[in-house]
């Protein structure tokens, strides 16, 4: 659909319905992905991430 066309009420229902659907169980997925987004974590980021959420029977 290009700017210049008006929506159509099967669209506009679809749209209803999201909304509807987020108002009742939050986003679910974003919009975009992490990927898309940018600003990816680090090796370090992750590492640190690991060490700090490693059970403690997985000693090392």
């Amino acid at each position: 659909m290009t700017k210049s066309e008006k929506p159509t009420p099967a669209d506009d229902d679809a749209v209803a319905r999201r909304r509807r659907l987020a108002e009742v169980f939050g986003e679910v997925l974003p919009e975009t992905t992490s990927d898309e987004r940018g600003g990816g974590a680090s090796a370090d980021d992750r590492e640190a991430w690991y060490r700090e959420n490693r059970p403690p029977h997985h000693g090392g």
